[in-house]
């Protein structure tokens, strides 16, 4: 069977499911009740994309296309727009935003074509009156959301110089912070707070860092460090729960050099 036989199989099946005599799970959701879903799957797809297993890979690429059809004939059903305009919609997207392989526009670098998408995704823009920001998602995660916003604007001039602005500017915003913790002012503590971690991720972004995965790489060794700090505490006959701050601290940090080794 053909990939195009494959997929028109599976938009049936998926019909067939939504459809009068088919599951009543399926018939019932909706656009908002699936978001959840997306994004759980999206976060499993992402987890399987890190292993070798190429069965999980493969079955996780099949969940997320389950929920893209899923979308797209939900959209149909409501008169919105049909799975086929879905397909021609982002087929016509890819052959305008690279006219170096359908057009006469020449690169030479993975860079240009980047600077070009961009170009051309500002046009589109002017032509639908959205602004800059407006394609940044607002669910993204916090960190990832923040970096892209910074990114955007950057492209346009609205940046720091160079690396010890950003730098000074989070120095400014843990002064802010401190006084807001010290007046007590929650609001105030709550919105600085939130502007420190901006500006920490703006220093990454000048650095060239993925905040997102520096983040990530921290909560992994987190993670890797407090259960050697469990398995030693269990080896001795005493769970974390009930030691004290500078028992645990001694786990700790013998667990930092247990794993530098």
């Amino acid at each position: 069977m053909s990939a195009s036989d494959a997929f028109t199989e599976f938009v049936q099946i998926v019909t067939t499911l939504r459809g009068p005599d088919g599951c009543p799970w399926d018939r019932e959701q909706t656009f908002a009740s699936l978001a959840p879903y997306i994004i759980e799957e999206a976060y499993e797809l992402v987890d399987a994309m890190t292993t070798e297993n190429a069965s999980n890979l493969s079955e996780e690429i099949g969940d997320v296309l389950l929920h893209v059809v899923m979308l797209s004939l939900m959209a149909e059903d409501q008169c919105l727009f049909t799975l086929d305009a879905t397909i021609r919609g982002i087929s016509d997207k890819m052959i305008r935003r690279h006219p170096h392989v359908f057009g006469n526009v020449s690169v030479e670098s993975s860079d240009d074509v980047v600077h070009n998408w961009e170009a051309i995704k500002i046009e589109e823009s002017k032509s639908s009156q959205k602004g800059l920001l407006d394609s940044i998602p607002k669910h993204l995660p916090a960190t990832m959301q923040a970096q892209k916003l910074q990114n955007k604007t950057a492209r346009v001039g609205f940046d720091f110089p160079d690396t010890q602005g950003a730098t000074d500017k989070i120095a400014e915003e843990l002064a802010e912070l401190t006084t807001a913790i010290n007046d007590g002012n929650l609001p105030a503590i709550h919105s600085e707070f939130g502007d420190l971690l901006f500006s920490i991720i703006n220093v990454g972004r000048k650095l060239g860092i993925d905040c997102e995965d520096a983040l990530q790489s921290t909560n992994k060794k987190f993670r890797n460090r407090f259960k050697e700090m469990e398995k030693s505490a269990s080896a001795q006959g005493h769970p974390v729960q009930t030691l004290s701050l500078t028992q645990l601290d001694t786990l700790w940090n013998n667990a930092k050099k247990g794993l530098q080794q």
